[in-house]
Order: structure tokens, then sequence, then C-alpha cells
């Protein structure tokens, strides 16, 4: 055996030696040397693919700020403080969301938080019992949209909140953000209630109401429902509604085409995650869009 040759035992040690190298100097470059350093060692298997995402997650985060990932006021699910619990109830379990802001007489004035959870007490008692939105309501946290992830992530954890509400220089509402929104930006997409499982492009909620990935192969989507639509302009069902609104969508929105309401779910700056899929009750008469 020759011993000048590097052994497999040297690469890591070589590696972690450029490492720590990287971390003590202190020149302009040394976060681009840290990714290189990074991707290296990727190459030689030394972390996973996974790994490496989350690190330059992680630093990415660093440099983020809140306006970045909130969700804009306009898309905000609110419960208004003057509604009995029969009128949001819907809203609520639309959603699937666990928090809302509830407001005043505009989403500027936002009195607190309400938890899904808080409204077991509600319904273990009877919808006839007297209920007080205001006395189940927990303080609402406010940041600037100016406020570094990475700060409002250990801010998030010291104090066990898991939402905030987003103001912009002037004290007006500008959005939200949650823990998980941050979260994402680290490890990737989190399963939550909309989330269907990861073999399954396609997911049934209820009769005529289904969950569809993005994603989904306009020829599977076909199949599925029994539709017709062209396979030669685009891939996807994300390629499809894209096309037809003209641009990305935002949370929220939602169009009709061939008399099925197509309703983003989830979405971010780049592309969209997931649609509901509404079948027609009734025949619908035009292609329209909305933020309903």
């Amino acid at each position: 055996m020759n011993d000048d040759l590097p052994t497999n035992e040297s690469l890591p040690r070589s590696w972690f030696e450029r490492l720590s190298q990287a971390l003590l100097r202190d020149d302009l470059h040394d976060r681009e040397d840290f990714i290189k350093l990074l991707h290296d060692a990727a190459q030689r298997n030394l972390i996973d693919v996974d790994a490496l995402a989350m690190i330059e997650g992680v630093l990415e985060v660093a440099e983020m700020r809140v306006r970045d990932i909130m969700i804009p006021r306009s898309q905000m699910v609110v419960v208004e403080h003057d509604v009995e619990p029969e009128e949001f109830l819907p809203v609520i379990i639309e959603s699937a969301h666990s928090r809302f802001p509830v407001i005043g007489e505009s989403r500027d004035k936002v009195l607190g938080i309400l938890l899904a959870k808080d409204l077991l007490t509600y319904f273990r008692n009877g919808k006839n019992s007297s209920f007080q939105l205001r006395e189940v309501l927990r303080p609402a946290i406010f940041v600037p949209e100016s406020k570094r992830l990475n700060v409002l992530l250990k801010e998030f954890r010291a104090n066990r909140n898991h939402m905030a509400i987003v103001v912009d220089e002037y004290g007006g509402v500008a959005g939200l953000v949650t823990i998980e929104d941050v979260l994402e930006q680290i490890v990737g997409e989190i399963d939550d209630e909309h989330d269907i499982e990861e073999d399954n492009f396609i997911t049934k909620q209820r009769d005529t109401s289904y969950t569809v990935k993005a994603l989904t192969p306009i020829e599977e989507f076909n199949e599925h429902f029994n539709t017709g639509f062209s396979t030669e302009e685009f891939d996807t069902i994300a390629g499809l509604v894209v096309h037809h609104l003209g641009r990305l969508p935002k949370r929220g929105e939602s169009l009709v085409l061939d008399d099925m309401r197509f309703k983003v779910l989830r979405a971010d700056s780049r592309r969209i995650h997931l649609l509901r899929v509404n079948l027609p009750s009734a025949p619908a008469t035009r292609v329209s869009t909305s933020n309903a």
C-alpha cells in the first residue's frame, strides 16, 4: 500500500479542518466560502442533501425579514369581534387553521387571537349557552415587518407563541406570520391540515370537494375527473391554473374552469403548492376569479 495516497479517514479530517479555518477567517467571502465547503462536503457524502438544504436554510433565515414570508393582510383569515359563533364557524372549518386574528372595526385593529380549540367549550355546553368571544381571546403579538426571521424564531420559542401580527412603519397591520412559516424556510414544507399522502396527487374530502397537489399531471387529473384539459401546453395542474389567471395566484384566490372551481390553498412567491377542487353542484356559465 502506498502511504502517500489519501485514505478515507483523511478526507473527513481534511474537510473539517478547512471548515474550521473558514469559520475562523474574517473576510468578505466567508459566507460564500462556507457554502462552497458545504457543497463540497455533500459531494463527498460527508453530509446528505437534506442536511445541506437545512444548513443553507438557516443561513438564508438570518438574512430574511418578516416581510419576505408574511401572509398579506388581504389574505388573512380573520374573525370579527361582534359576529356570533354560528356565523364564523364555517370560516374556521373551511380554512382549517388553528389560530385566527380577531379584529374590531377594521383589520388594523386586532383585538387578540382566537384558538379554534377554545371553541370546544361552546359546543360542550351546548350552542344555546352564553359565549363571550373576548373571554377566550389570547393576547396578540405584534412585530415589525423589518424584523429578521432568526430573531423572530428565537422570540417565538422563548415566549411559546405561534403567530404574530405584522405591522408596517405607520403602525397599520401589514399581515401575519406563524412559526411554521419561519421553520419552512429551514426544513422545507411542513405537513398541515391540508396536506395529503405523499403518494397521492388527489384526495377526496367530501362528495364534491378534493385536495389536489399542484404538480398533479394533467393527464392523471383528466383520468380521475373525466375532464379534457389539454396536455400539449402544460404538464401539471399548476401550469394550467397559472396560464388561465395570467399570473401566479396568491393563497385564497380561485378560478372556475369547465364548471370546476380551483381554489389555491397554499402558494408562495414562486409557485403553487396545493389546490382545492370543487365539482359543480350546478352548471357554471363563465370563467371567473375571486378571493373567495
